[in-house]
Order: C-alpha cells, then sequence, then structure tokens
C-alpha cells in the first residue's frame, strides 16, 4: 500500500473545509464515546484503514472500551450495546448503505426514541462526515500510519 499523494497539501481549501465540518460536529454531540463507535462502524462497512486505526485509538483513549471496540462488527448480537447505541448505529449503517433501502421509517423511529429532532440532524452530518472521511483516505491511499 503507498500513499497516491497528501491531499492535505495538495487542495488545503478542500482539507480545511472538512475540518470546519468535523469542529461543527464535535460541537453537537456530547457522547464522545457513541461518536466514536459510529465512526469506527461506518469504517469498518466502508473498508477504510487509515480511520478505523485513528477512531479505535480515539476510542480506547475514552476509557475501558475494548470489549464495545471487539464486538461493533457484530453489534446485534451483543447485548452489551443499549437501545440508543443500537439505533444509531442502525441509522449510521442504512445512511453509510442508503442506495440499498433509503432510511426506513422504523429506522428513523427508533433513533427518535432518543434523540431530537435537531440531534437527528446533528447525527446524520456526524455519520455523512466520517462517511466523506473514508472516501478520501481510500481515494487517495491512506493507510495508518502513513505519513501525511
Amino acid at each position: 500500500m503507498s500513499l497516491r499523494f497528501n491531499y492535505r497539501k495538495v487542495n488545503a481549501p478542500a482539507f480545511r473545509a472538512m475540518m470546519a465540518l468535523e469542529q461543527h460536529n464535535a460541537g453537537r454531540t456530547s457522547d464522545k464515546v457513541l461518536t466514536e463507535l459510529v465512526k469506527i462502524r461506518v469504517s469498518q462497512l466502508n473498508g477504510c484503514a487509515f480511520c478505523l486505526d485513528m477512531h479505535a485509538k480515539d476510542l480506547l483513549k475514552l476509557g475501558d472500551y475494548q470489549d464495545k471496540l471487539l464486538l461493533l462488527c457484530v453489534w446485534r448480537e451483543a447485548p452489551i450495546f443499549k437501545a440508543k447505541e443500537r439505533a444509531l448505529l442502525e441509522l449510521a449503517e442504512t445512511v453509510t448503505e442508503i442506495s440499498k433501502a433509503g432510511v426506513p421509517q422504523a429506522v428513523y423511529d427508533k433513533v427518535r426514541e432518543h434523540f431530537s429532532e435537531e440531534e437527528f440532524v446533528d447525527w446524520i452530518m456526524n455519520i455523512n462526515t466520517i462517511n466523506s472521511w473514508n472516501r478520501i483516505a481510500i481515494s487517495t491511499g491512506m493507510y495508518p500510519g502513513a505519513d501525511l
């Protein structure tokens, strides 16, 4: 695997735009653990090793979440995940794979049991942002430990 180019240097305004979105998102959600779980799950689905590595490490810095990290790829079968986490992980999956079935009403309803409309938009923005980061990283050949 090799880095194709450092997009941060090649197109700094694009990088700054993504960082501005990331900073906006960071100020909108207070549950850092859930944010990292969503970023990790989306990165798993997209096959983004760079983002998966970064966010797994970020999650572990927040505390003892190794069990959740190890079971995240099978969250539906793991009782360690609470209803709120399950609802959001399902939303993250449906938005990431939106061409398959859109966002079904049942998924929306589950999320709304735990989050307001405003928070729903915040989570959609978070999910869209990590999907964008994944696509940038994969398209430019980023990998864990890449020298940026």
